[in-house]
């Protein structure tokens, strides 16, 4: 099985979550192979990056042709911004994801960006396509553009609900949990809240016994 993990705003390849992933697969799990893109670029291209990479290792198992999980055998797993685009590709594509706080509205929640800057940049012109909103620690400089794709890009529906599973953490204090949690139970994905927590998902070293069991099951 292949596991690709697209991490959220402001992270890169070598997030937390995803590099706990990666090392607890290759102790316990060394059939299973964990992918970290780094994904600091425009919506555009993350979504076409995250399907190349899908395409490109359901071809390598697909020559593995693996005895345990079967060939083409790709699961996501996304965190915050990293859960809208794996329900985007998910609906596209119907490869099973494991989503993780996922943001459900970015063109609503990156507008702050946007409002921060006009107010810094008071008699600029702010409103161009290509005017720099926001820099990430990771690299990506969000431009109006990039929000204007978010807003032409909305989840509005779960395609494949049998295979999208949702956690999330009621402590969040970044994203809405009770509005993801009511988007993807109404579309029929099967959802979990977690009491406490935050974000970051603190405790994720702890649930990857768990998580590798609902991508499995995800996965079949």
């Amino acid at each position: 099985m292949n596991i690709i993990y697209i991490h959220g705003l402001d992270s890169d390849a070598n997030s937390t979550k995803g590099r706990l992933l990666e090392k607890y697969c290759q102790q316990y799990h060394p059939d299973i192979n964990v992918l970290r893109p780094d994904l600091n670029q425009s919506p555009d291209h993350v979504f076409n990056h995250i399907l190349s990479l899908i395409e490109s290792a359901n071809n390598k198992s697909e020559r593995i042709k693996s005895a345990q999980f079967g060939a083409a055998n790709t699961v996501l797993v996304g965190s915050s911004l990293g859960g809208y685009f794996s329900t985007l590709v998910s609906n596209h594509t119907g490869c099973p994801a494991l989503l993780l706080n996922p943001s459900t509205q970015p063109h609503v929640t990156l507008q702050r960006f946007a409002n921060e800057a006009v107010s810094a940049d008071s008699g600029k012109d702010t409103s161009s396509d290509d005017y720099v909103i926001h820099s990430t620690t990771g690299g990506w400089d969000i431009t109006n553009a990039d929000l204007q794709w978010f807003a032409d890009h909305p989840l509005s529906a779960v395609n494949y609900p049998s295979k999208v599973a949702v956690l999330i953490k009621a402590g969040d204090e970044l994203l809405n949990a009770k509005l993801s949690k009511s988007f993807y139970q109404v579309q029929g994905a099967a959802v979990t809240v977690q009491a406490g927590g935050d974000h970051r998902f603190s405790d994720f070293h702890e649930q990857l016994p768990m998580v590798i069991k609902l991508l499995q099951q995800l996965a079949d």
